[in-house]
Parts: C-alpha cells; sequence; structure tokens
C-alpha cells in the first residue's frame, strides 16, 4: 500500500498532485449532497496526525450530519478507491485515527446522547458522542458508563469502540466492548446492520465458518487476560460466547466497519468510596504489590510515578498538589461499596496487608486532584527533565497483573541497556503499563534506535504472556509488532476476517493487517526537515532544541484542549469552545504550525495564509501554557509568527490603533471631555471603528479626566504633609495604563484598602505599559523597549512585593517578560508580582466583613493561568461572601474580541459560560424582586389587620435583600459584560473598600 512517509529518507509528493484529488473529492461530495466537507488546506493540516507520532495527510475531512452522508462519501471511497478512516476526538495514541484518504470525523455533528433508559440502565448514542456528555446524562439517574480513560472529558464513544478503551476504572466496570449492548454499522458496501444479543452468524455466515476452523487456535492464543487488546478480539465469536460480533467489533480500529451509533451499558454509581494512596521505595516496588487488589473491592488502581507530580509542581506550583505518602512510586486506588462501615474495614485492611512503605486515605478534594493529575500522565511524561522529547510508541503494553512488577523491572532495564529514558505509570491494577520514551527521532538514526528498542521490548512482554497493546489499539505504532507475539495462524486468520468485511482494504488500511512499518511517516524524523523560516527569533524558548521549530511541536495531541472544561474551572481553548472546529483548537493550531516548519502541506513561510488563518480566532488566553499537560504555549507562538510575518510590512490599521492605544491615551487624557463627547456621535464614531479596525458593535472606552497617576500625584504631597509613616509593610502598586486612564477608581481603591491595612503604598514614576497590547499584535520589537523600561524601572524598586489590579498587565510582568526580555531583572520583578488577594492574604490583612454579598466571579483568563485564582477564593470566603468562580474565558480578551471580523467568535466564547450565568442572576433578581413585592404587599395586609409590630418586623427581615455583585478584575472582562448585557462588573479592591466604607481621598 501507499503511504505519505514523513521522514527525511523518504520522497514526498507534490502538492499538485494532493490538490487535484482533494479537488476531485470536493467536486464529488458536493454532487452527492454531503453537508459538511473541508479540502481547504488549513483543515487538512490540522488533520495530518492525532495523538500519535505519526503524520497523513489527508486528501478530505467529512463531518458527517447522518447515516445518509455516511452512506454517500462511502459510495465515493467505493468508486474512487481512496481509503477512509474513522475519527472521533482525535486522541488514538497508536495512529489509529489518521489515514491518506478521506478522514470522518464523526465529533463534530453525530455526537448526541439519542435515548436514555434508567430502568434499562443503557443509553444508545452516536458514534460522536463524547464520554462526559453519556457521563452528564446518566449523572441525574445515579448511573454512570463504566469506563473512563484519561481523555474523558473529549474522547468519543465511537473511538472509545475502536480502540476498545479501557481506562482506570475498567477494573472494576470492565473495557468498552464488555459494555456494548448492540452497534449500528455500516459495512463498507453500505449495508447497514445492527448488532446485538441475537446470533448475527445468519447475518455473517462465512465469518462462522472461518471461526469454526480456528477454534484451536482462537482459545490458545486470544482473550487469555484482560488488557489482551492486541489484534481482532476474535474470542467473542467463540461459540461459548454466543458469537457475539458486537463486542469482536470493539478494538477493530475501524477497519471492519463504521460505526454509526452504540446501544452502551449504564451502570449504577457506588454508594460509597473511598480513595488510597499506597507508597513505595519506586515503581517496581508499587508493580510488584498489585496483585493484591484482586481481593479488595477495588474499582480502580493507578500507578503514579513522583517524577510526575514533580513536573505538575514545576509548572503549576507545590499547592496544586495534594501532601501523599512518602515514596517514589505509589498506587492509588480506589475501593467502592455500599456499606460505608465495611468499606472502612477494607480500606484498613488493604493497608494493613500491603507491602507499602506508607500510607493514606484522602479526603474528597485531594483524590480529585490526584485522578486530575493522573489523567494528564501521557502530557506530564512527555518531557524528560532536561527538555528532550518523550514520546509515544511503547505507552501501551499489558502483562497478566501477577507478572507485572518482574516486567516492569526488566522494562526498566532494558530501557537503560539502550540508552533511553521513560517513566512508568498507568493501570497497574489489570497490569497495563503507559510510558514515554525519550526516541531520539530528531537525529539521523532516531527511528533506528525507535524500532530498535520497540522490537526489544515485544520479544520481553512476549516472554511474559503479555499484549504490546492495553487499551489503546496497535494503530500504525504497534500493528507490524504482531507477528513477534502471535505466531503465523493467528495473522492469518486475522487478515483472512478483515478481507471478508473489507477485500478492497479501504478501511482505515496500514493498520492491524497488512501494517506500515512502525517507522514509516513518523513526523519527528528530522527537525526541521527544510531550511530554517528567516529572521531572528524574539521570544525565549527555554528548553527548545530549535527553539520555534521544536516548541511547536511540543503538542503531543492529547486534545484536552477539546474538552468542556468551563464547568471545572477551565479557559481552554475558547475558541474551540465557540467555534467546535479543530483548526481553532490548540492542538489543530498547532498541527499547522507543524506543517509550516517541517511538513510538505503548507509554504514554508511566516506569511502562509493558511498559519494567518489558524492563528485567527486565537485569543491568546494563556490558558494553553498552563492547562495543556505538555505546556503548548499558543499566545507566544501567535505573537512570534504576527512579528515575523509583518517584520518590514505595513499592518493592519488595528495593530496601530489598539497595539498602541496605551500611548494614545498619554495624549488623548488631556482632551478627555472633548473625546467622550465627540465619541458619541455615531456617525463619526461608526466611521472613527472602521478606519481604526474596531468592529461598530463595539463601545468606545470613555477616557477619565483625572488619571490616577495625577490624583496620586496631588494625594500624595498632602498625605506627606501628616508625617512619616508608621507602617512597617511597603509595596509598589503597578499602576497599569488602562486602569490608570479608563477606570482610575480602581487603583484608588486599592490605594485604600492597602492603607486600611497598615501597608505603605508606592507608585512608580513609570511611563510606559506593560506592553501587552503590542505583544498580543505581535509587535514586539516595540514591546520589548516598553517591557524593558517598566521592568527597570521595578528592578530598581528593590525586592518590595509588586501588586496591581489589572491581572493581564500583571502576567505581563510576572510571564511574558521572562519570554521577551528572558534576562535577571525580568527574573526579580517576576519573582515579586502578585494578585491583591494574594498579597493581602499573604500580610494578613484583615478584611472588612461582607456577609450577605453574593459575588459572581469571572477571572480573567490571564491570572487563571499565571496565578490562578485559589487566593480570590480563599479571601472572599474568609469575608463571608457568597462566590461563584466562572470558567472559561470572557470572549473579548483584550483587544481580540474589540477587532473587526472577531465579534461573532467573542460573543460565542462568553456564550460558554458567562453570558448564561449573567442570564440566570438577572433571572434570580426579578425573582427576588417579585417575592420582595410580595413580601411589601403581606406586609401591607398585616397592617390592615391592626398586626403587632413584632410580626411586621420579622416580615420585613425575611423581605431583605443580599447584594449581588458581578466580580471581574480584568477590564476587558468588565467591558464585555456591559457591552453584552445589564450588569456592571465590579473589580476585588472596589468590592473591598465598599466594605470597609472607603472613600479613596486618602
Amino acid at each position: 500500500m501507499t503511504t505519505l512517509a514523513h521522514s527525511s529518507s523518504a520522497p514526498r509528493k507534490s502538492a499538485e498532485t494532493e490538490m487535484s484529488l482533494a479537488d476531485v473529492l470536493s467536486t464529488e461530495l458536493r454532487a452527492a449532497g454531503v453537508r459538511d466537507f473541508s479540502v481547504d488546506d488549513t483543515d487538512r493540516a490540522a488533520y495530518t496526525t492525532d495523538a500519535s507520532l505519526f503524520r497523513l495527510v489527508p486528501r478530505a475531512i467529512v463531518f458527517p450530519h447522518d447515516e445518509a452522508d455516511v452512506s454517500h462519501t462511502l459510495a465515493i471511497v467505493r468508486r474512487l478507491g481512496v481509503p477512509i478512516t474513522s475519527r472521533g476526538a482525535g486522541t488514538s495514541i497508536a495512529g489509529n485515527a489518521i489515514g491518506t484518504g478521506i478522514i470522518l470525523d464523526f465529533s463534530r455533528h453525530m455526537n448526541e446522547v439519542l435515548a436514555l433508559d434508567p430502568e434499562a440502565q443503557s443509553a444508545w448514542v452516536q458514534a460522536g458522542c463524547i464520554h462526559a456528555h453519556l457521563q452528564a446524562q446518566a449523572r441525574p439517574h445515579g448511573l454512570r458508563f463504566g469506563p473512563d480513560p484519561s481523555t474523558h472529558t473529549r474522547c468519543t464513544i465511537g473511538g472509545m469502540i475502536g480502540n476498545n478503551a479501557c481506562g482506570p476504572r475498567a477494573l472494576g466496570y470492565g473495557r468498552t466492548g464488555d459494555n456494548i449492548l448492540a452497534l449500528i454499522v455500516m459495512l463498507v458496501d453500505g449495508t447497514v446492520v445492527t448488532l446485538d444479543d441475537t446470533d448475527s452468524s445468519e447475518t455473517f455466515p462465512r465469518l462462522q465458518e472461518v471461526i469454526g476452523r480456528e477454534l484451536g487456535t482462537i482459545r490458545t492464543n486470544l482473550g487469555t487476560f484482560s488488557r489482551q487488546v492486541s489484534g481482532y478480539g476474535l474470542e467473542s465469536l467463540l461459540p461459548e460466547n454466543d458469537f457475539d460480533l458486537r463486542r469482536a467489533f470493539a478494538g477493530t480500529e475501524g477497519t471492519w466497519g463504521i460505526v454509526l451509533a452504540a446501544k452502551m451499558r449504564l451502570v449504577k454509581d457506588p454508594t460509597h468510596t473511598s480513595a488510597v494512596v499506597l507508597g513505595y521505595e519506586d515503581m517496581v516496588a508499587a508493580a510488584h504489590d498489585a496483585p493484591l487488589l484482586k481481593g479488595f473491592p477495588v474499582a480502580a488502581c493507578e500507578g503514579l510515578d513522583s517524577r510526575m507530580l514533580d513536573r505538575v509542581i514545576e509548572t503549576k506550583g507545590a499547592d496544586a498538589v495534594p501532601h501523599l505518602p512518602e515514596g517514589g512510586g505509589w498506587l492509588v486506588v480506589e475501593l467502592t461499596g455500599e456499606d460505608e462501615a465495611e468499606l472502612v474495614d477494607e480500606t484498613k485492611r488493604l493497608i494493613r496487608e500491603s507491602d507499602a512503605l506508607d500510607s493514606a486515605v484522602l479526603g474528597t478534594r485531594a483524590a480529585a486532584e490526584v485522578w486530575g493529575i493522573r489523567a494528564d500522565g501521557a502530557g506530564l511524561v512527555s518531557r524528560t527533565p532536561d527538555g528532550r522529547d518523550a514520546h509515544a510508541g511503547w505507552e501501551d503494553s499489558a502483562v497478566p497483573v501477577e507478572h507485572l512488577g518482574d516486567y516492569l523491572r526488566d522494562l526498566m532495564d532494558l530501557l537503560t541497556e539502550h540508552g533511553l529514558w521513560g517513566i512508568p505509570y498507568g493501570h497497574f491494577g489489570d497490569g497495563c503499563l503507559h510510558m514515554r520514551v525519550d526516541f531520539p527521532l530528531e537525529d539521523p538514526d532516531g527511528p533506528e534506535v525507535m524500532r530498535t528498542f520497540m522490537v526489544a521490548a515485544t520479544k520481553l512482554v512476549a516472554r511474559y504472556g503479555g499484549s504490546v497493546s492495553g487499551e489503546h489499539g496497535d494503530g500504525r505504532a504497534r500493528s507490524e509488532l504482531l507477528r513477534l507475539i502471535y505466531p503465523p495462524a493467528v495473522l492469518d486468520l486475522f487478515k483472512e476476517v478483515k478481507e471478508l468485511f473489507d477485500p478492497q482494504f479501504l478501511l482505515n488500511p496500514g493498520v492491524i493487517v497488512d501494517p506500515d512499518a512502525l517507522s514509516e511517516s513518523l513526523r519527528l524524523t528530522q527537525l526541521p526537515l527544510r531550511e530554517e523560516l528567516p529572521g531572528t527569533l524574539v521570544m525565549a524558548y527555554e528548553g527548545e532544541s530549535a527553539g520555534f521549530a521544536s516548541a511547536v511541536h511540543r503538542c503531543t495531541g492529547v486534545g484536552k484542549c477539546r474538552a468542556d472544561s468551563a464547568d471545572s474551572g477551565g479557559v481552554m481553548c475558547p475558541s474551540y469552545q465557540a467555534t467546535r472546529d479543530e483548526r481553532h483548537s490548540t492542538r489543530g493550531r498547532a498541527r499547522v504550525l507543524q506543517e509550516m516548519v517541517s511538513g510538505d502541506l503548507l509554504d514554508s513561510s511566516w506569511q502562509s495564509p493558511e498559519v494567518a488563518d489558524a492563528l485567527d480566532l486565537c485569543l491568546s488566553c494563556k490558558a494553553c501554557g498552563t492547562e495543556c499537560p505538555t505546556g503548548t504555549d499558543m499566545s507566544t507562538y501567535k505573537a512570534e509568527v504576527l512579528h515575523q510575518s509583518y517584520k518590514g510590512r505595513l499592518r493592519p490599521m488595528k495593530h496601530y490603533s489598539l497595539g498602541f492605544l496605551p500611548q494614545l491615551a498619554r495624549v488623548i487624557t488631556p482632551l478627555a471631555p472633548v473625546v467622550n463627547r465627540v465619541s458619541g456621535l455615531p456617525g463619526l464614531t461608526t466611521v472613527a471603528k472602521k478606519l481604526a479596525g474596531i468592529d461598530v458593535r463595539r463601545s468606545i472606552p470613555q477616557f477619565a479626566s483625572t488619571t490616577f497617576r495625577k490624583w496620586w500625584t496631588n494625594t500624595d504631597s498632602t498625605a506627606a504633609e501628616v508625617g512619616p509613616s508608621t507602617n512597617t509593610r511597603e509595596v509598589i502598586l503597578f499602576a497599569d495604563s488602562w486602569s490608570n486612564h479608563f477606570a482610575p477608581r480602581i487603583l484608588a481603591a486599592a490605594v485604600a484598602v492597602l492603607e486600611r491595612a497598615g501597608v505603605t503604598v508606592r507608585v512608580i514614576d513609570q511611563t510606559v505599559c506593560c506592553g501587552l497590547p503590542l505583544i498580543s499584535t505581535g509587535q514586539l520589537d516595540a514591546a520589548k523597549a516598553n517591557l524593558g523600561a517598566t521592568i527597570s524601572a521595578l528592578d530598581a524598586t528593590g525586592d518590595v512585593p509588586i501588586v496591581g489590579v489589572e491581572p493581564s498587565c500583571l502576567a505581563t510582568l510576572k510571564d511574558d517578560s521572562q519570554k521577551l526580555l528572558a534576562d535577571e531583572a525580568s527574573a526579580r520583578v517576576a519573582s515579586r508580582v502578585q494578585t491583591f488577594a494574594q498579597y493581602l492574604l499573604s500580610v494578613g490583612a484583615e478584611l472588612p466583613k461582607l456577609d450577605g454579598v453574593e459575588a459572581l466571579v469571572q477571572p480573567h483568563c490571564h491570572q487563571s493561568a499565571i496565578f490562578g485564582t485559589a487566593a480570590d477564593k480563599e479571601l472572599l470566603a474568609r469575608t463571608g461572601a457568597a462566590s461563584r468562580f466562572l470558567g472559561g474565558c470572557c470572549g473579548l480578551a483584550g483587544n481580540f474580541g474589540v477587532e473587526e471580523g472577531h465579534y461573532d467568535t467573542s460573543v460565542a466564547v462568553a456564550e460558554v459560560a458567562l453570558l448564561p450565568a449573567l442570564r440566570d442572576r438577572e433571572a434570580s433578581l426579578r425573582e427576588q424582586a417579585l417575592v420582595r413585592e410580595a413580601s411589601l404587599r403581606e406586609q401591607a395586609t398585616i397592617r390592615d389587620q391592626s398586626a403587632n409590630g413584632e410580626e411586621e418586623d420579622r416580615t420585613k427581615s425575611e423581605g431583605a435583600d443580599q447584594t449581588r455583585v458581578v466580580l471581574a478584575d480584568g477590564y476587558s472582562c468588565r467591558t464585555q459584560i456591559a457591552d453584552l448585557s445589564d450588569a456592571q462588573g465590579v473589580s476585588l479592591p472596589e468590592l473591598l473598600a465598599w466594605g470597609w466604607g472607603l472613600e479613596p481621598t486618602r
């Protein structure tokens, strides 16, 4: 078969040939009435890979709405002989969801829960239904879908069926295949069949004949232990298993047919759970203890290496990791039961009978944090301590659990023997081991190093009666290795069965049967593959061997950027949440950038139109830099691309008008009253917005007639006459340009609160801003000059803490300065920067009582990414205020939502979390008003009936209002709230000043 081999020695297909076939497919698909498809180079680039090492350029991507779209597409496939590959969320680690023909992406349209029957404990779902969506539908009924891969927030049920996915709780609930009640499948000839618990032999008599002939081969070699996922699960077709074709389909990786819908078994959520962590000297010792769990009511048991937690601490700080028992490796165990007392006893017995050095029973919050770290495992182990990439490939081996300890010991020795590195973790309870290995794929002999190790590791796992795949499928990573674990008779049987379903090998070819070589089509065989892009990089890419070119390859494709994370406080990736378009996810953009630096589909140019298209809707929210397990920092990459692509060229007007707005503000402020009046003239304002590249639906900010700096200068001299301060604490208040010119009241409120707390406030005489608008528009030379001057001024103030009121500007000082300046001064300043809440808590400041205040909080996305919101939550809790923190981005994101062409996306982003919450708040306020009105009528009735005063006072008390505020520290967040709702946002300093009854007059 032909593949697009992506290696330094492989010939590259011409773009002309690729586009010719793409054009033919476009014509055919349009004529057939397929409603949603793309042959656009940007989309094709985004779909060149999944979460694997492999790269295959598709000719077209189809997003089917229904069975008819799939049928029409499959007819074209048969007529033209073009291969077709089914895809869910594209989180396949073995290269199962990529191909050189048509990609069928079910996640965009065919993603619904069709029916859920609580009594029967079952649900019909479409192939593209996200696992987390099914869980959310089942949860109100006390039900859940049992298996839960680490990618459960974005993986699809169809994809899980394709790989026979498992996850941590497969130990308690079985694999995906064990939970299939029925399937609706389209075969390669377009026939649609329903596979359920009825006998399928009459529909597939040839298959039954083949199985009947090979019963001994199947019984001897297949189905020997729970995690034997390699190859086809033909053991399900044995007579003793009732020729169960629906379950045999699990793990076929789209090579037998196309799953359209599935009826899945649901199980009851356990009444009680207990989370135990057992600490061991190392991971080998932990693995040796795993067989102990067979005698306990265990739903999940995961192996966790201490080095994974080190990575979390490195990126998110020590507070992101709960306290765990002593040890270099842990078993994280979840026990379940219906009787709480019995579960407590079983938990104690497990600890007592284990060989652990130390142990701990986790509370609910700590357990959730540990499971979250485990879920991010693939990303956390994707880099070595010295910054080299660690890759998938040998990331899914499995052995019977009683052999896990010995196998892991020998595997670690094998790594050492080959001069390689890897961190083991995974589903230790049922013998499945995950690991990423630092194969030197950027070296000329890298693919051969990988192949040599993989062959040796396969022989090792075979000695222990194991499988090269435990839940991820074989894909392109391991299909070639099946010959080392199965005898020829099994491989011949796999091929014979494949040919019954797909005689022309159109369905996901290159996988399982007649496999591609494992070192073929690697996307990282040499980096970069072509001449370096022109220009000197401006941003510092610490730890990157090839700077920007290797940084964009950080993305391993785990797809966390596609998850609906707003409900849990996440932000990434707002543009994907708004558009549901892969090209507008962090992963999709990374793939396009990878093509630009080391592919052959796109032009190797900073001015690539496909790259500009992919980056256009990036909000530069910074969330991917910290929420992505691999730290794929798209806001930095976007700034670099914009800088390089416009260097020496005329830029769009919006770059000048918005990028230099802080500088313009200093010029305009003396004329503030006039400018504000003129900005209210509709016709003139519309023309001005169009000229400036601003969407006409956006409001123009009102300039303050008195800036904070002017107020500070006037009041500072007055304060000095009172005499020397008796305060023992001192802080630098960073007077950012936005607050100074547009919201000076917030800086003044901050001064009042800080001085009330006994802190001496200093404001530096700094005349330039942090440069964030220049960074986000890619004007990095000017940004570097602005930020450098600001850092120098702040660095000259000694070691005094630096606080501010605008989160985006603080994040620039904390984060961007170290990438753009990368010097000792920026590092010193960054170490001093704190949010307002962090500082108040650090000095033990007395806080006002805000009982009765309800705060709906929209954190700035830069604060969420760089500082987190823990301090704000703790501070508000201490005041007695009730708070609800929203996830997701507000959608304005600095200049993004203001720019022409971004308004609709900006609003769509706000619809993810902010606008629904504001509407709920408004409805609640209306309801509260109705209750108050009813209470007043009741009081009037009581008075008319001459009720006593005590009763009247009680009624008045019951009708008392609570104070409800929308708390938003970010200027852009408050602007978005004001533009799209009737609410007005207030900042934390304003709320605290109000609580103290302070007037910012000093």
